[in-house]
Parts: structure tokens; C-alpha cells; sequence
């Protein structure tokens, strides 16, 4: 799976596509991770990319014509349409389940990592697909949210990470997963719990549903709302 990143900072996402489980990935041939420099399709010897908006008001726009053309020159270069996705704070929410559809679906993710005030409007109502937002809170730049979207869509593309790992995980059935420990069997005077000892595998199952029931009740209590069923 391709993931390609429109970006004015290309250097951001080098050493994410370099690193840990993502690296090794990319080694692999599983996915590949491509930049492309916004910059590179700007028309004047300083290349400019951003512009004051029309209307007024404070900050910077991204430029309609290097933001197209950049989209525009890798659609030229794919036999088959990428899906061209905005990363912007006003976006429809990123989740799980939207990661699990871009992962099954296959297709080459065109990331657009908006920057300033944003994009000017007419390269988002023209040429993408997606607006999403990894969360409401404002980042500086969409760089970050880029490498959240891939990590989320790379890690249930098959062979990036043990299948096992995915079975019990947070958010599976709307309950987030329980807690964890390992060595030392006692750390700071606080043990283990012992049913995690007992070698009790029916114990343990029960033991760790209901951890993940009270963590999520605790943390996530608006999952917990979501599950339970409507009262007419």
C-alpha cells in the first residue's frame, strides 16, 4: 500500500518512514511512503505557496495553484486514482473504523498536510476526496496528523504486525483494552495481580473483561453510552 504525502516539509516525514515497525515495513515492500514538496510546483523563484485571504482576517492561505498542480503531477503518475484525503482541524472525525475501510479498500492514500489558515477552498471542493481530522484541537501543521492517518491505516495492512495483535486491542466491541503488566513480578511494593500468575487461562479472560469494562467506564465513558441499547 502507497501512502503519499503533499507537504511543505518533506524532512518532517523521512525519519517516520525510516523507523520502528513503519521502517521495517517499508524494507519489507508492505507499504511504501512517498513526499512530495508543494513547494516544487511553486512559480516564482521564491517559492511561495502561501497568500494573504481575500476578505481579510489574520494568517495565511495555501495557494491554489502549486497545492493543485502538486496533487494534479502524482494523479498524472497512477494508473490507478489515489484517494486524495485533506488533513484539516474542520475534517469529519479519523477512527478506527475509517482506518480499517482505507486498509481493506487497498487504495494509494494522497495526503494533503494543510499548513496556516488552511487551503484555499477550491483545490479541496475540486480535487479531494476526504476531509478529516485526527481530533479537535488545532496542530501547526498537518504533517503530524499525516503520520497518525498512516500509522493507523499501515498497522492493519497484512504482515505489518502480528495478526494477534489485533484481535485485543482498545476500541474492539466499544471497550478499551485492558490493563497490561510484565517483569518485575513487584515494582515500587505494588505486585502484579495475582490472577495474572495463577496460570489459570479461564481466570485470566474473565479477569482482564473486567478490567477492560471498569478502564473504559472510567476513561471512555461516552463508548460505553454508544453501546448500550436504545430505549424507545
Amino acid at each position: 500500500m502507497t501512502f503519499t504525502v503533499l507537504t511543505l516539509f518533506p524532512e518532517l516525514l523521512t525519519p517516520f518512514a525510516a523507523t520502528s515497525i513503519i521502517g521495517r515495513a517499508v524494507d519489507r515492500g508492505l507499504i511504501k511512503v512517498e513526499t512530495v514538496d508543494i513547494r516544487d510546483f511553486a512559480g516564482d523563484p521564491h517559492r511561495t505557496c502561501d497568500d494573504s485571504p481575500y476578505g481579510g482576517g489574520a494568517g495565511m492561505v495555501l495557494k491554489a495553484e502549486p497545492v493543485g498542480d502538486a496533487i494534479e503531477s502524482v494523479l498524472r503518475r497512477r494508473a490507478t486514482k489515489p484517494r486524495t484525503v485533506y488533513l484539516t482541524a474542520g475534517g469529519a472525525p479519523f477512527d478506527r473504523d475509517l482506518a480499517r475501510s482505507w486498509a481493506a479498500e487497498g487504495r494509494e492514500l494522497l495526503l494533503l498536510a494543510g499548513r496556516y489558515e488552511g487551503v484555499d477552498q477550491r483545490v479541496v471542493d475540486l480535487l479531494v476526496d476526504d476531509e478529516v481530522s485526527i481530533g479537535d484541537y488545532v496542530l501547526i501543521g498537518g504533517e503530524v496528523a499525516a503520520m497518525v492517518v498512516m500509522e493507523a491505516v499501515a498497522r492493519l495492512v497484512p504482515g505489518v504486525i502480528q495478526a494477534a495483535s489485533l484481535a485485543e486491542e482498545s476500541f474492539e466491541g466499544d471497550v478499551l483494552e485492558y490493563p497490561q503488566y510484565t517483569r518485575p513480578a513487584v515494582f515500587r511494593g505494588v505486585p502484579v495481580p495475582p490472577v495474572l500468575l495463577s496460570g489459570d487461562h479461564a481466570r485470566i479472560r474473565e479477569w482482564r473483561r473486567g478490567r477492560a469494562a471498569e478502564r473504559t467506564a472510567r476513561l471512555r465513558p461516552d463508548l460505553v453510552r454508544r453501546s448500550e441499547p436504545c430505549s424507545n
